[in-house]
């Protein structure tokens, strides 16, 4: 058995990475780390991710659905400022929940970056839970 001591990084698929780079930090407020021709590599907190170009349709979810999806988290105070920031900006929720129980608990806000991805902005206040935790 492998024995991987984390995640080093996920992929998000994008069409137009002048949009979704402009979108990622600009609305985001994720750190660019470089980019080449088909790759933006960006830094959430201490994690990281990349915007990868795809040249398939990009279509995680049937209409409204959320199930898949990217979480990034947020203190209680920036949820309440990131809901506000988002409206501002006419970025539309499609869910928000609050979560008290489940693997990841707190209160979850999702919305669709450029090209349909849904993003959660998640002020988690238990979680990882494991099955034996409840």
């Amino acid at each position: 058995m492998l024995k991987p001591e984390g995640v080093l990084h996920f992929t998000i698929p994008v069409k137009d990475l002048d949009r979704s780079e402009k979108f990622y930090t600009e609305i985001l407020g994720m750190e660019k780390i470089r980019r080449n021709d088909h790759m933006v590599f960006m830094r959430a907190g201490h994690d990281c991710f990349v915007l990868t170009y795809s040249e398939k349709p990009i279509d995680p979810n049937p209409e409204g659905a959320h199930d898949i999806h990217h979480a990034f988290r947020v203190s209680a105070q920036e949820y309440d400022r990131a809901k506000d920031f988002l409206a501002s900006k006419d970025i539309k929720l499609i869910k928000e929940e609050d979560r008290r129980k489940g693997t990841f608990q707190g209160r979850s806000a999702y919305f669709h970056d450029p090209d349909r991805n849904v993003i959660e902005l998640i002020d988690l206040v238990r979680g990882p839970v494991g099955e034996k935790d409840g």
